[in-house]
């Protein structure tokens, strides 16, 4: 049987995957709708609810109104040195550094890089992320 911690870095990791994939509804699944966020996205504004999220979940592809969509850019998403503490039996706190590998519009590649600390919640028996923080390195 895994561990709480084991549990908590396997869902982070399906969370950044259904973001890297554009999954609304794996992201809803994973999130409690009161989540509340600090990220550049934000402008230095406290963000609560889905709403702000599902904008960027949303938005049309560049192609949209073309008879064949683009090919996928492939996008491959890593958490360098997760640590994951857990702060009571229902809550844990994930921290790590996260490197987003795809390719830019030239079709060059491209490693890009936040910081990142997320709150995981048992709700309902289930994990739920309740909150997080993302910054731009430094």
């Amino acid at each position: 049987m895994a561990s709480a911690a084991e549990d908590v870095l396997e869902l982070n990791r399906r969370l950044l995957t259904a973001v890297a994939s554009g999954d609304w509804k794996t992201y809803c699944q994973l999130v409690a709708e009161d989540i509340t966020c600090f990220e550049p996205e934000a402008r230095g504004h406290l963000v609560e609810g889905l709403p702000f999220h599902e904008f960027y979940f949303k938005l049309p592809t560049p192609a949209s109104d073309a008879k064949s969509p683009p090919p996928a850019k492939p996008v491959t998403t890593t958490m360098t040195s997760p640590t994951v503490k857990l702060l009571a039996a229902d809550v844990a706190l994930v921290a790590y550094v996260r490197l987003t590998q795809t390719l830019d519009d030239a079709g060059k590649p491209v490693t890009r890089s936040s910081e990142e600390t997320r709150i995981w919640q048992k709700q309902g028996g289930h994990w739920k992320h309740v909150h997080f923080h993302r910054s731009l390195p430094s």
